[in-house]
């Protein structure tokens, strides 16, 4: 009887999970779109093609609509923030299915208790992650401004290669932050070459964006054909004034790597803003050796007034500006009033002169008070538009996570792939609809060694997003970032809706995405 039972509920069994119907398929791959229906079964692709008289337990009309793989970001800075919005509702509403957080050279340490608290914890999107030379490096000598001795550097060896066993997919550097902007190359290279062991990016912020940033791309071309990882040079721009419109000749060097041999690919956010804590601002050396140290030097008269004399002295700490109006205050918890206003703005609020040395005093007290985020306006559109229209491009927020509503954030975290589509493909002209989705799927996923990941293929992760692109829109905006983007109907997480008709539900289906 039970037998009987059995074989009539399997012949009942739906053919699929969930059925996409009448779909217009961009797979990822930069080809042109065509029609299919879509039958996922497991949480991967089972089935492309004309599925007439399929059954599912879940059927979507997609009634002609965009069906792209799900977005993947390559740069996220979101270790701690995970925990707090474990969902991240912000990236969902983004398409956005799959996260790579350690970037810059700041990531967990024990890669494998962190990937148990993201198990134990239930997640919305994907997540994979770098190990991080800066946190490497605070662990094994803390923020001294030398080099590492031989034990030192035996120790970082040692984090690198278990944060690789654990299953990092990379080694990431922030060269441009403490401590990282200590190391020399080599330093760099010895642990990129730990990594390398195992396979997987290289992936850098390099140590200038502006004035040099000729100097840092050899840098970094130097760590990857020395190490023999790919890399990915992180957030590609121009941030400083005086060097607008250099992106010809960056580019050119990426393109000339290539030529040789590298693999080597960039990612970029589509702003003319950028987003760091006000530490760029100080000079390297100031914040050496720890909170007590760093508080010594901008307190002790003699010290400030050499500090405050190098800030002034040094426009690149100021990306080739006037003054600090171009730098507007996103996070700061000790005084939430100074959010959304700007260093100069602050300054003329404490009744004082609006000038340069005035305003580089109320930095010093500022961060003598905290360590406030900020966002900082230093890009032109002419080099933004350039690099984004650049084959090797991937599309990448470098954002963070934090309850909605808190702080002023860059509208990155909300609103990046949306206003790619909505400006670069709808308005510019600048990509092809097919081209976008290619850099926000098979490109990062290829470059990131996810081999089940970025593209449509029967076999494939069902990470889906359904949408009308004529329709999509980036709501997020300088003065109010939390705002969802609008106009992906269906996101799918693993074959689980996450976004149904626009909206984001309950579920958790993320998972942890190891290195091969």
């Amino acid at each position: 009887m039970r037998l009987a039972w059995l074989f009539c509920a399997a012949l009942q069994a739906a053919d699929y999970d969930v059925l996409i119907r009448g779909a217009r398929v961009v797979d990822g791959t930069g080809n042109p779109w065509y029609r299919a229906d879509i039958g996922v079964r497991g949480g991967r692709i089972a089935k492309i093609g004309a599925l007439n008289n399929a059954t599912a337990d879940r059927v979507i009309d997609a009634a002609d609509r965009i069906v792209t793989p799900g977005f993947i970001d390559v740069h996220t800075h979101i270790e701690q923030g995970i925990f707090r919005v474990p969902r991240a509702d912000s990236y969902l509403m983004d398409g956005v299915t799959t996260l790579v957080t350690g970037n810059c050279g700041s990531s967990a340490t024990d890669m494998g208790e962190w990937f148990g608290r993201l198990t134990t914890t239930k997640i919305g999107p994907n997540i994979a992650a770098l190990i991080g030379h800066n946190s490497v490096r605070t662990e094994a000598m803390g923020t001294a401004n030398r080099a590492a001795t031989p034990e030192e550097l035996a120790k970082m060896r040692g984090l690198v290669e278990q944060a690789m066993r654990d299953g990092a997919i990379g080694f990431a550097t922030g060269l441009w932050y403490v401590p990282g902007t200590y190391a020399k190359t080599d330093e760099v290279v010895d642990l990129a070459k730990a990594a390398a062991r195992f396979g997987g990016v290289y992936a850098t912020h390099m140590r200038d964006e502006g004035m040099t940033v000729e100097a840092a791309i050899d840098e970094a071309l130097h760590i990857a054909r020395a190490s023999g990882l790919r890399v990915q040079i992180s957030h590609f721009k121009i941030i400083d004034k005086r060097r607008w419109s250099n992106s010809t000749k960056t580019l050119a060097k990426v393109e000339q790597a290539r030529r040789e041999g590298l693999d080597v690919v960039v990612d970029q956010y589509p702003y003319t803003a950028a987003s760091a804590s006000i530490d760029i601002f100080f000079p390297r050396d100031v914040l050496a050796d720890g909170p007590s140290a760093i508080h010594e030097r901008l307190t002790s008269p003699a010290s400030r007034k050499r500090v405050a004399a190098e800030m002034k002295r040094n426009a690149t700490l100021r990306q080739g500006q006037n003054d600090y109006a171009f730098a507007v205050i996103a996070n700061f918890p000790e005084d939430r009033a100074l959010e959304g206003k700007s260093i100069s703005e602050i300054n003329v609020a404490k009744g004082r002169p609006r000038n340069v040395d005035a305003e580089i005093e109320t930095l010093i007290e500022m961060r003598l008070t905290g360590r406030p985020s900020i966002v900082y306006h230093t890009m032109s559109d002419e080099d933004v538009d350039r690099i984004m229209a650049h084959p090797v491009t991937a599309i990448a927020s470098d954002g963070g996570l934090m309850p909605f509503g808190e702080g002023i954030p860059h509208p990155r975290t909300y609103g990046t792939n949306a206003r790619v589509f909505a400006k670069y493909v709808r308005e510019k002209r600048l990509l092809t609809l097919e081209d976008a989705v290619r850099k926000m799927t098979s490109l990062p996923a290829r470059t990131f060694g996810m081999k089940d990941r970025g593209e449509i293929r029967e076999g494939f992760a069902a990470d889906l997003v359904i949408f009308d692109p004529s329709k999509v829109a980036d709501r997020a905006v300088f003065d109010k970032p939390h705002q969802y983007s609008t106009g992906f109907d269906y996101v799918l997480v693993n074959g689980v809706p996450v976004v149904e008709a626009g909206v984001a539900n309950e579920a958790r289906p993320g998972q942890v995405v190891r290195g091969q």
